[in-house]
């Protein structure tokens, strides 16, 4: 196939005739689902310029499922990206129609995050969400599968045994993984230190341990600082980072194991310490991306937010058509590692 696709190329791919190709798009009479589908499909694949035309009439008669997300931090550009590829995922999937609404939570406490979730209640099917673990937030979902509402704990788990899954990266996986990368990229001998959110971060905690646990199996001569707790913020983990560096000249190693990493990255620049402290941090954003450029970020382990979209709502089409599970699941993808010869 050379050239513009054509209505002939979206034929011969979905192995029908081009006037069935005409019918879907044109709505010039019934075409089976199934069919309909495969057009739809085909038209996807060649990148037939009609193929958003074409999908819209395959799944004009099909129920609309409505999905709720609740997000964190409206102004963060991760958040903003993962928002973006949902609603991508949502706009491509060839086998059902979605409709999503989409909040951010007002703050991070829990009660912010359980209010914004409880407040779902009767206005959508599903739930997927990010935030923390707290009896709080474990009561809103109980509340919202009582009601035949399904909710989804996305990047850091929730309400285990009662959210219907789980879907993000193995995060004590992830920590082992960003140790054994500073094990192997630390230049000097000296201390480790680590941030996290907090406690009430799931996979946070998750990703702590097995960082720390990589380090007593492998290094157990390596010392750790206290692990500090940053609430995500950038100011917080800045000033933090300038006064360790000042108490501890013998830093090696900084390990973000959630967000606030903004904050690490401007210090570590502002210190002239870029490649003399490894800095390890969680996810590309434009500050990250940066960083790497600049030789101030070691590493990113970056979540893949493209497949998690669209696993998400696979999983949410399944539990919609098929019912709730008896036992709650997880759903795992593998972190990304970006280093600055990736970009």
């Amino acid at each position: 196939m050379t050239g513009r696709p054509t209505i002939e190329d979206v034929a011969k791919a979905a192995g029908v005739s081009v006037a069935t190709v005409d019918r879907v798009l044109n709505g010039r009479a019934k075409v089976r689902e199934e069919t309909a589908r495969k057009v739809s499909e085909a038209a996807e694949a060649v990148g037939y310029h009609a193929a958003p035309a074409i999908r819209a009439r395959a799944l004009a008669h099909m129920p609309e499922l409505h999905l709720g997300v609740v997000l964190q931090k409206e102004r963060h550009a991760f958040y903003q990206d993962f928002a973006a590829r949902i609603e991508e995922a949502a706009r491509q999937d060839p086998l059902h129609r979605w409709r999503l609404t989409v909040r951010f939570s007002p703050g991070q406490s829990p009660a912010d995050f359980a209010e914004t979730i409880a407040g779902m209640a009767g206005k959508v099917q599903a739930v997927a969400a990010t935030g923390v673990d707290h009896h709080d937030v474990t009561s809103a979902v109980t509340m919202l599968r009582a009601r035949g509402i399904p909710v989804f704990s996305l990047l850091s788990d929730f309400a285990p045994g009662v959210r219907e899954a789980y879907l993000g990266t193995n995060n004590l996986k992830t920590g082992r993984t960003a140790a054994w990368l500073m094990h192997r990229i630390m230049r000097r001998p000296g201390k480790l230190a680590l941030f996290i959110g907090g406690h009430r971060f799931h996979g946070h905690d998750l990703r702590e341990t097995g960082f720390r646990s990589y380090f007593r199996e492998y290094a157990p001569e390596i010392a750790f600082l206290d692990t500090m707790i940053n609430l995500e913020t950038r100011q917080l983990t800045y000033e933090t980072t300038l006064d360790i560096a000042a108490r501890h000249p013998d830093l090696a190693g900084i390990y973000c194991a959630g967000g606030g990493m903004e904050g690490a990255i401007a210090a570590i620049r502002e210190l002239g310490l870029g490649g003399k402290v490894a800095l390890i941090v969680n996810e590309l954003t434009p500050e990250s991306r940066q960083g790497l450029m600049q030789g101030v970020v070691s590493v990113v382990l970056a979540t893949p937010l493209q497949p998690l979209a669209h696993d998400l709502l696979g999983a949410v089409a399944h539990v919609l058509e098929h019912g709730m599970a008896e036992n709650p699941g997880q759903r795992f993808v593998t972190s990304l590692v970006v280093t600055p010869e990736s970009l």
